[in-house]
């Protein structure tokens, strides 16, 4: 009869499953002392009481046990991380093994892993408060919120420019965002015209006070006033359109759109980066992906299920 060399750690497997036999042991702790799974182990018994103490060690002999495999997933993780994403957060790292790479632990798994290695750490930057005490509107459609970016979105692939910004009020969905080379009147004419063609048109726009939007004072003899009220070119063409200006009293005031450009800033740069995108012109064409993306992870069910974005039935042309 052939003799059968164990080991001291299948030896104490063998005991342990012996316990599991004799029921003097729950399946749950064998699991927790053997580092393998309770369906693991519910097989290795079905192993041995069928074949005995030689089937269970060839069994075993094959499996690796839990704290092995994670070990090697997490170290390829880690090799990943340094690799593609080594300044990203740990939810964005996380996101990205998921999604790319079949990464299959939690997000804490992968927190612990990163400090470890000195890739995260705990004491991050507080983050700028972002005041936004009035409730979200109702429904789709009643408030976008609309502002300007500026920023190194391609880092040093590309010039600086800013981001025009479109997002929902009800809903925190990105409506619409586009690259431009500034804030000019031309430039949120033609964001706007994509939008409106492609949404609808919402009920009213929350701006801030810039000159695209409204004339100061000192400024209202300059080429922006186009009548005698003081409207801007801009102004008097969503007066034409049906939708209403609403001027925010401070940067903090627009707190959605202020909270979205900081994930933005954040989000996009990288996304940009991992694309290697280094022009407005290939930016543009990548955006709409982008915000397909953005809105399944980010935004909420609105309070009423009505999209007040209305068809716009007039030539858009004019915007």
């Amino acid at each position: 009869m052939e003799n059968l060399h164990m080991s001291v750690k299948e030896v104490n497997r063998v005991s342990i499953l012996d316990q599991l036999k004799r029921k003097a042991m729950k399946q749950k702790k064998a699991a927790h002392v053997l580092g393998i799974s309770v369906r693991q182990i519910r097989r290795l018994l079905k192993t041995y009481r069928r074949e005995g103490t030689r089937g269970l060690v060839h069994k075993l002999r094959g499996i690796p046990s839990n704290n092995q495999a994670e070990a090697v997933i997490l170290d390829r993780a880690i090799a990943t991380v340094r690799e593609r994403y080594h300044d990203f957060s740990v939810t964005l790292a996380h996101e990205k093994l998921t999604d790319h790479h079949g990464f299959p632990y939690s997000r804490e798994t992968l927190r612990h892993a990163m400090m470890t290695v000195g890739l995260w750490t705990s004491t991050r930057q507080p983050i700028p408060v972002i005041h936004d005490l009035r409730d979200r509107r109702a429904a789709e459609g009643e408030l976008v919120q609309v502002d300007g970016s500026p920023h190194a979105w391609f880092e040093n692939r590309g010039p600086s420019c800013t981001l025009l910004v479109y997002i929902d009020d009800a809903t925190g969905k990105l409506l619409h965002l586009a690259f431009a080379k500034s804030e000019t009147t031309n430039a949120y004419f033609a964001a706007t015209k994509e939008y409106l063609k492609k949404r609808g048109k919402p009920l009213a726009l929350y701006v801030d006070r810039h000159g695209v939007f409204r004339v100061n004072a000192t400024k209202a003899l300059t080429a922006r006033v186009e009548d005698s009220n003081g409207r801007t070119q801009f102004g008097r063409a969503m007066e034409e359109l049906g939708i209403e200006l609403i001027f925010a009293n401070s940067p903090q005031a627009k707190g959605r759109v202020e909270k979205a450009n900081q994930t933005l800033q954040d989000r996009l740069v990288k996304e940009l980066r991992l694309q290697g995108i280094k022009s407005m012109e290939e930016g543009n064409r990548f955006l709409p992906k982008f915000i397909e993306e953005f809105n399944q992870k980010f935004s909420v069910v609105p309070k009423s299920p009505v999209n007040l974005h209305l068809t716009i039935v007039i030539l858009v042309t004019n915007v």
